[in-house]
């Protein structure tokens, strides 16, 4: 919860320090955010590449244990589309590519901003954000109403890092490994599908 809080005081700080023109002309240049997207992706290839446990799961589990994140990507993917019709302002292109960073906030906000435009962005970001801290707050019920799998798939890709302790304190150990290899999966699949949709 500490670190979807600090992230978001660091959003605000940028618009404020973007509103007044406190910060130098060169920080707006559109480079900047290529250059970090790129190293964010390098980062989080490392990141999944070393990560042995994730490959021993997909060993040991076979092609089962993909059944949860493909359920995620198609209940998110619906659940869009579906209000995307009462949904005023926004295009059922634009709330599928928005969902589909399935609360990877940081890498998929600049995506959609550097292919759709800033906007469209910051929707990106926020929604994101709101999925993490949601599942943050609401594991607990989200067990009690709907079961062991729910928060795995509420939390999207942030369930392999910073929602997996308060999944596996409300879940147990053995959803703990689910939990890792859906969140894996969503980080590598939301560039690409994000990437498709916007094409």
């Amino acid at each position: 919860m500490r670190a979807s809080l600090f992230i978001v005081f660091f959003f605000s700080a940028g618009i404020f320090c973007g509103y007044y023109s406190l910060l130098p002309s060169a920080m707006n240049d559109s480079a900047l955010s290529i250059y970090a997207l790129n190293l964010l992706l390098f980062l989080v290839g490392i990141g999944i590449g070393s990560n042995n446990t994730a490959w021993d799961m997909i060993k040991k589990n076979n092609a089962g244990i993909l059944l949860v994140p493909l359920s995620v990507i198609v209940g998110t993917l619906l659940g869009a589309a579906l209000l995307s019709f009462w949904l005023t302002g926004i295009t059922l292109r634009d709330s599928l590519a928005v969902v589909s960073g399935f609360g990877y906030y940081s890498l998929s906000s600049i995506i959609i901003t550097r292919l759709e435009g800033e906007a469209l962005g910051v929707l990106a970001l926020l929604s994101n954000i709101f999925r993490e801290i949601s599942t943050l707050l609401l594991t607990p019920l989200l067990v009690k109403y709907f079961g062991h799998l729910a928060p795995i798939a509420s939390g999207g890709a942030t369930s392999m890092d910073t929602t997996l302790p308060v999944i596996i304190r409300f879940t147990g150990k053995e959803y703990g490994i689910i939990s890792i290899f859906s969140g894996i999966v969503l980080t590598l699949v939301a560039p690409f599908l994000i990437t498709f949709i916007l094409a």
